[in-house]
């Protein structure tokens, strides 16, 4: 499954809001260096979508707020 992602670093708690069917809004409490906000973006979508942190990857939009993540 592939997802658009946006994303806001730094944010005081972790949240993953649902904009549209297969869009969300992802709130990271990391600060985007040294992709550190990547990692934790992992973390958390592998946690909302109860899948291990191995199944989900970047496919573009590394070092942007906008991504596309693939689940697998």
């Amino acid at each position: 499954m592939k997802i658009s992602v946006r994303v806001t670093p730094n944010s005081k708690k972790p949240e993953v809001i649902e904009i549209a069917p297969g869009t969300y809004r992802v709130k990271v409490n990391a600060k985007p260096i040294d992709g550190a906000a990547n990692i934790r973006l992992i973390e958390i979508l592998a946690e909302h979508f109860k899948v291990s942190f191995g199944a989900i990857r970047i496919l573009s939009g590394a070092t942007s707020r906008e991504k596309v993540i693939e689940i697998i």
